[in-house]
């Protein structure tokens, strides 16, 4: 088992000597925390040549080792209880997970407008039936989202998770709100670019977040709250489009305005709420309202420094950040999330054109029926997490949600009974959104250090927005009712997305099994090991 000493700075061996890893284990964490009588240290960062969150040491010093061993009189020191671990990870999850699924659901939640909306007047009002107009706006949405990916990202950490998170959300509503009133598909594509720019760093920042306040053993769990949550707000937003569409012609306006202008202004009140609500990172927890006791923000910041010594981030700077571009596993991640999307992508948008054309349904009955497999998905996203996190795998749970979202997709495609698609539906669904927990934990677990963690955040975010624009024309009307390139797109790209996950699996086994051999440093951090 690996030593529980604090990394040590790139290049130099840890200041105790650290055993051999057991080469067997598959991935291998710091042992649980224990109980210790040696007394306490200091607080971490608590020197007072640091300011909060910034490393004053040169840049070409290692990001992820900002704290050296004297902070600590005794490395081995952890000095407290697994009931105020316990104690900690419940305010987290109650402040941190349950915001990051709400705000999470305002992407969904614009693909779920949208596509709710489809099926009513909307497309003839604003002259989007013309053409591929209808694919253009989601497309301009998605590649405005992926040029602000990588500096929204870096904003989060640069002015703090409560000023960011709540003037985007704020700003997210006001767009939303005036898409109730354009008048042409002109002013649509107009709002849509800005709707892209403002949520760009929802998704990535967030994951950030979470990754940033929970050792590694935890964050899959992590990562599905938050997909739980967005996914019960995507599926009830789809019951309230049917009730809004009722109010077709209600103070002049069609139902599909109203709701665009219910969701605007709810996002405009959520915005507001986020200031006070969402938490900060955990070495500046003491910013957040009403939330840790000084003493457990720190046992909060050691349970991340013993995890993976990054908690601190190094200095900003372009080359902080761009450098990572060279790590080859990142751009393998990203490709995952962009084979991932492009089916998400169509899902989420023409659920309710499939169920209508492909299915037989009415427009309200496929509004109303596009809700339940979303509360369906709940079910396998925290099952699969919950044994991820419990075993401490990644790989096996990403490609078993793939084989369920590609016999999903074969159901739906190839079946003859309506009821029988409908039932790969189901299936399919529940399998990409378990896949963006165990997907996002994979990428979290295996990268260290601050603005890494942002880059490889961002990256995946910006092939995932590609992803988007895939699958946004892979669903075709005129391949209805058995849309024929949306299925084999589908299915080949999870094909793909298995292989590369067995590609890494084999990169991550032979590289933890050499440093365990060697007692050498994986992510230039001792004692690391990849999670797979």
């Amino acid at each position: 088992m690996i030593s529980s000493s604090i990394p040590a700075i790139e290049g130099r061996a840890p200041s105790q000597p650290q055993p051999q890893s057991d080469s067997r284990l598959r991935n291998s964490y710091s042992p649980d925390i224990g109980n210790s009588n040696t007394s306490k240290p200091k607080s971490i960062g608590s020197r007072s040549t640091k300011q909060p969150g910034i490393d004053t040491r040169v840049e070409d010093e290692v990001e992820n080792v900002n704290l050296r061993q004297d902070d600590f009189p005794d490395s081995h020191f952890t000095g407290f209880s697994d009931a105020q671990e316990r104690r900690i990870r419940r305010k987290v999850d109650f402040r941190l997970c349950t915001i990051a699924g709400i705000l999470c659901s305002l992407n969904l939640l614009d693909s779920n407008v949208l596509s709710s909306a489809a099926v009513t007047s909307m497309l003839s009002d604003l002259g989007l039936d013309q053409g591929n107009r209808f694919s253009v706006s989601i497309f301009i949405f998605t590649v405005a989202s992926i040029i602000f990916q990588l500096p929204s990202t870096i904003a989060v950490r640069t002015f703090g998770p409560r000023i960011w998170f709540s003037l985007v959300t704020f700003s997210f509503g006001i767009i939303t709100l005036s898409t109730g009133f354009v008048k042409d598909w002109k002013q649509m594509i107009v709002l849509r670019v800005l709707l892209g720019a403002t949520t760009s760093s929802i998704y990535p920042g967030l994951s950030y977040l979470i990754s940033c306040w929970y050792p590694r053993r935890e964050q899959q769990v992590r990562f599905a709250f938050m997909q739980s949550g967005e996914v019960i707000i995507l599926a009830t937003g789809s019951l309230v489009n049917y009730g809004l569409q009722q109010r077709n012609g209600g103070a002049g306006l069609e139902g599909w305005r109203w709701m665009f202008i219910v969701q605007g202004l709810c996002t405009c009140v959520l915005g507001i709420a986020t200031y006070w609500w969402i938490v900060d990172f955990p070495e500046n927890s003491h910013k957040s309202f009403w939330f840790l006791t000084p003493e457990e923000a720190d046992i909060a910041s050691r349970r991340i420094e013993k995890d993976r010594g990054d908690l601190i981030a190094q200095k900003l700077s372009l080359r902080a950040v761009v450098v990572h571009a060279k790590d080859f596993k990142i751009w393998v991640f990203a490709c995952l999330f962009f084979m991932q999307n492009v089916v998400s992508t169509a899902l989420a948008y023409f659920v309710p054109i499939i169920l209508e054309n492909g299915l037989g349904y009415s427009p309200n009955q496929a509004i109303i029926l596009s809700a339940p497999p979303y509360y369906y998905a709940v079910v396998p996203v925290i099952l699969s997490s919950l044994v991820a996190d419990r075993f401490r795998i990644r790989g096996p749970i990403i490609t078993f949600n793939a084989l369920c979202m590609i016999t999903g997709f074969a159901i739906l495609g190839f079946a003859e009974n309506s009821r029988a698609r409908y039932f790969g539906v189901f299936l399919a669904t529940g399998a990409y959104v378990a896949n963006w927990a165990a997907l996002t934990a994979y990428q979290a677990n295996n990268v260290v250090g601050q603005w890494k963690r942002v880059f490889t955040a961002a990256v995946c975010t910006m092939f995932n927005g590609a992803g988007g624009i895939a699958g946004s024309y892979i669903v075709r009307n005129v391949e209805a009712p058995r849309y024929t390139t949306a299925v084999w797109v589908s299915i080949g790209s999870h094909i793909l997305m298995i292989s590369l996950v067995g590609t890494l699996t084999i990169y991550f086994y032979f590289r933890n099994n050499r440093a365990a051999r060697t007692n050498g440093a994986v992510e230039r951090t001792a004692g690391f090991r990849y999670t797979y």
